[in-house]
């Protein structure tokens, strides 16, 4: 009984009276803190139109890109949209934007360091430092800050890089910037690899213009893209990547060949010790010189230890061009090493 009087004795009071009637929630309650997630927030204008944030999205249909309309004035803005009946409010999308300041904000957690930011890939941008200029007209249309200068070297940061291209789209030297495919390696080198060999025996057949060419003159070849073609895709179907790919071997291609001409061999041997992967031995039976091409570095030993001049020694470079006719080719221009005028020069 004294329990149910002290009860009433409590509610009747006017401080609870008027605690009930003002009742107000703890600011600690109401006030989200600074790490809360919550639907990300949209700041259009700092978006580049990348689309990292829908390949990082893991749930179906809950970010998209859209763009406005043009206008006379400006071209329409592209950013994403969030739906949020099917967002999940995970974050990815803000984690992987690279904008800076970010298009996407879900919490303080989120505006994490550009280390982090991970944008799935099949490819990197490298930049070819023998072929590069140092221009830096790269650096100027990268949109998000990934390529420096470092050490006097163009670098790609490849934690930055949103492998947009638009680095490739504005060098000036073909070849200077490349994207490196990072699936299929052993398809890529077997498809390099073919492509070396096969322009090689090229120009291995033309023996007879290889031994009358002459000091500081050139031998200039086409050899038509569509001859490759076929092989090419049975190593990389893709024709897009196998395309690049070949591209990009090309421009920094360069051959050194050996022509030994056996006929005129004196048979002194001298070459087989020199020889630093033994690829040349003596052969009983024929009584003659035998190369193994397959061991063969082509590093021209050999051909500053012929006494006789038998053995010829070539350097080819390569380039993707299209033709009067219209059609793709790898120009081949072959000139002697300039080894032979310091042999020359030392033997008079």
């Amino acid at each position: 009984m004294s329990s149910l009087m002290w009860y009433i004795y409590d509610f009747a009071r006017k401080a609870w009276v008027d605690g009930f009637a003002n009742a107000k929630s703890k600011p600690e309650i109401v006030d989200m803190p600074s790490r809360f997630r919550n639907f990300p927030v949209v700041i259009k204008e700092n978006c580049i139109g990348c689309g990292a944030c829908t390949a990082s999205c893991p749930s179906p249909h809950a970010i998209k890109l859209v763009r406005d309309e043009d206008t006379e004035e400006e071209e329409g803005k592209t950013y994403p949209v969030i739906n949020q009946s099917s967002c999940i409010r995970c974050g990815f999308c803000a984690e992987v934007c690279p904008s800076e300041p970010k298009t996407l904000e879900c919490g303080e957690n989120h505006f994490i360091l550009p280390e982090f930011n991970i944008i799935p890939s099949s490819r990197q941008y490298v930049v070819d430092d023998f072929l590069c200029i140092r221009c830096k007209k790269c650096i100027k249309a990268c949109p998000v800050g990934a390529i420096s200068v470092v050490d006097d070297r163009i670098v790609v940061n490849q934690l930055k890089c949103i492998t947009c291209g638009d680095c490739v789209d504005v060098c000036k030297v073909n070849g200077a910037m490349k994207a490196v495919y990072l699936d299929n390696i052993q398809e890529q080198r077997k498809l390099i690899a073919f492509v070396v060999d096969t322009l090689e025996k090229f120009i291995e057949s033309h023996k007879d213009d290889l031994r009358a060419l002459e000091h500081n003159r050139l031998l200039q070849y086409e050899y038509p893209v569509s001859k490759l073609w076929n092989p090419i895709l049975e190593f990389i179907s893709d024709e897009e990547i196998a395309k690049e790919i070949l591209v990009n071997a090309v421009t920094r291609l360069k051959i050194r060949v050996i022509d030994w001409n056996s006929e005129e061999c004196k048979k002194c041997q001298l070459c087989i010790p020199d020889c630093p992967t033994k690829a040349i031995s003596f052969d009983e039976k024929t009584d003659t010189i035998v190369r193994n091409e397959d061991k063969c570095l082509r590093c021209s030993i050999c051909y500053q230890s012929c006494s006789f001049s038998v053995i010829k020694y070539f350097l080819a470079k390569f380039s993707m061009e299209v033709n009067d006719n219209n059609e793709e080719v790898i120009s081949i221009t072959v000139k002697t090493s300039p080894l032979i005028s310091h042999i020359e020069e030392a033997v008079q």
